[in-house]
């Protein structure tokens, strides 16, 4: 992988913050002004990594999602949930995901790609349970409390609606 062109650019105004997006072939960081030549150093390295990385998860196929969506049903409920499809669709505003059993397809909000990956298995893992189990009930929460972040990610994506001024979907717990 090549790596790419990086434009560092500070601001008097920016206190804490850092943040970076892709802009054509180089990644730009904003950092605060305040900040020393070690900062620097350490914050762009840890910002280009992740928007590499948010662009690894947003280059995910069908084809990737149906793979992955296989290992995690082997790995946390048996190898039980087998969807035939799995997709990323871009008409999903409310939902991070959804789930038809009787055609076994899983639908992916692509508001998920710039999520790190392990939020992306618990809403694959939420899904497939509803292979298994389709109504949010005690079983089917038993099936998606084997995947050992799903406290974090639920917590995850609460936070990340409560900051985009969203209301979560309905079928998070208390």
């Amino acid at each position: 992988m090549v790596t790419p062109d990086v434009e560092v650019r500070r601001s008097k105004r920016r206190r804490r913050t850092v943040s970076a997006y892709r802009d054509g072939e180089r990644i730009v960081v904003l950092i605060p002004a305040s900040f020393t030549a070690d900062d620097e150093a350490e914050w762009v390295a840890s910002m280009v990594k992740k928007v590499l990385k948010a662009e690894e998860r947003a280059a995910l196929t069908d084809a990737d999602l149906l793979d992955r969506a296989l290992k995690l049903s082997d790995a946390y409920l048996g190898g039980l949930a087998t969807p035939e499809s799995v997709r990323w669709v871009s008409n999903q505003h409310s939902r991070w995901g959804s789930c038809t059993p009787g055609e076994r397809s899983i639908r992916l909000s692509e508001r998920l790609q710039a999520m790190p990956g392990w939020v992306i298995d618990y809403v694959l893992v939420h899904e497939l349970a509803h292979l298994l189990e389709p109504s949010h009930d005690e079983k089917f929460w038993a099936w998606v409390d084997r995947y050992p972040k799903s406290r974090k990610a639920q917590g995850y994506l609460l936070g990340w609606s409560e900051g985009a001024r969203i209301s979560p979907p309905q079928e998070f717990r208390d």
